[in-house]
């Protein structure tokens, strides 16, 4: 059936994708303001859960990209009708990624606190980075499971039910870090920051759980692994190669910054990790839209219908921009209530409001990069993806942070950095679509 691009048809995707898109951050962003406020130690606290927060995600969106390449082809040979071509795809796909996660896991496990030092963290911030880590690191595969799942409901243009499973685990690890951060009077003491660490793990399990029983209950698709091979196998390994070095090339942007932040203090620290999490906050949120590019665009791609390819671009964009205005309103409206929600340390509030406004005023451009990226997702332009992000990263955002650095613009200079990074990509994305998609439009 023609897949029609409506109104309708795009938001039943795109709104799902939001809400499961969202729930990934506001689990950060639950520790985050939950960690900040701890009566011992807070301020401590919320510098190692940044910390951890941004090698932990890191090493998701690295071994994460899976996702993306195995919802990319099902949607391409859903929309050709050769479903069944591929069934067998999933199952060899995730056992690949497991392994490897598991691989990486054990390798991180026996030298964290050497790589914590390399984000400078140092005296009680180290500690608390080392105890954090040796729980939440544990949730690792099981995100990556999940992440696999979600993957495969989206090829089969499904936003429903990986929407349900975050809800589920996002409100399940709210209520959770309450209970073990600040304990429950007579019955659990309270935990602190390790507190943060068990409730996102048990959330995490809980969602792969969900997430499995959903897949053998509601698809047709078997996790037995089968032999031989699946034909598209090598260019799912190949298109996730691609999208793992570009997740390398975006977590080096993430990373350096959270370095330069920790080199500007605690307090500097404590600001960018709230500034982050609000940024990643509206990505997700933002994305929604994009994700149901990668969706409806791929099975579009499958039909070889460009005519409708060019028609959804547009409108996820003026749809995407909506949302990001929406979020700009809301973001200036409610200027100081959003800091305090995270922090009661008046130092780390004055830094994090003295750039908040960057945050905001990008959001347009963030818009423009992460719908496009999710569209060139679904058409399997993984590789054109790669070369963004390295180009962005290493001739843009590293340059212009350190030029920051130079100037002494601090926190300033990180996220103007940040700025300069969206723009970059979201040029070339468009740029590119333009190019290769206009001169396949046919006259109607």
């Amino acid at each position: 059936m023609k897949t029609k691009i409506t109104f309708k048809s795009i938001n039943n995707l795109a709104i799902p994708a939001t809400v499961a898109g969202i729930a990934e951050p506001i689990l950060s962003i639950t520790d985050t303001a939950i960690v900040g406020n701890i009566p011992v130690d807070g301020l401590e606290s919320l510098a190692a859960a940044g910390i951890v927060g941004s090698f932990l995600s890191m090493l998701i969106w690295v071994l994460g990209q899976t996702r993306s390449a195995i919802s990319a082809i099902i949607s391409q040979y859903l929309g050709a009708g050769k479903l069944q071509e591929v069934k067998d795809l999933p199952a060899q796909a995730i056992f690949f990624n497991i392994g490897l996660s598991i691989v990486v896991l054990l390798s991180t496990v026996f030298v964290i606190e050497d790589i914590f030092k390399l984000f400078e963290a140092s005296g009680k911030i180290l500690d608390y980075c080392v105890s954090y880590y040796a729980i939440r690191v544990w949730g690792f595969p099981l995100t990556l499971f999940t992440f696999a799942v979600f993957g495969i409901f989206r090829g089969l243009q499904n936003t429903y039910w990986p929407m349900f499973i975050a809800l589920i685990g996002a409100l399940l690890n709210i209520v959770l870090d309450f209970i073990f951060v600040y304990g429950w009077e007579g019955v659990i003491p309270a935990m602190h920051l390790e507190g943060a660490a068990w409730a996102s793990l048990i959330a995490q399990g809980v969602m792969a759980i969900i997430a499995f029983a959903l897949l053998i209950i509601k698809t047709d698709i078997s996790l037995k692994l089968r032999f031989p091979l699946n034909k598209e196998l090598p260019r799912l390994i190949a298109m996730s190669l691609n999208l793992f070095v570009r997740a390398i090339a975006l977590n080096t942007a993430l990373v350096l910054a959270v370095r330069e932040a920790t080199i500007l203090g605690d307090s500097i620290i404590g600001a960018h990790t709230i500034a982050i999490n609000i940024w990643l906050f509206s990505a997700f949120f933002i994305d929604g839209y994009g994700a149901a590019g990668n969706i409806m665009g791929g099975k579009l791609l499958g039909e070889k219908d460009y005519n409708g390819l060019w028609e959804l671009a547009k409108k996820i964009m003026q749809y995407g921009m909506l949302v990001s205005l929406i979020l700009m309103l809301l973001g200036f409206a409610f200027y100081r209530p959003i800091g305090q929600l995270f922090s009661n340390e008046s130092v780390v509030l004055e830094a994090f409001y003295a750039i908040f406004f960057i945050i905001i005023l990008g959001l347009p451009i963030n818009t423009l990069a992460f719908v496009f990226d999710g569209l060139f997702k679904g058409l399997g332009e993984m590789k054109y993806l790669r070369n963004v992000l390295l180009s962005a990263t290493f001739l843009g955002f590293i340059p212009a942070l350190y030029f920051g650095k130079f100037m002494h613009w601090g926190l300033y200079g990180i996220w103007i950095a940040f700025t300069i990074w969206m723009m970059i990509r979201g040029g070339a994305l468009v740029w590119k679509f333009r190019r290769k998609f206009r001169p396949l439009l046919q006259k109607v």
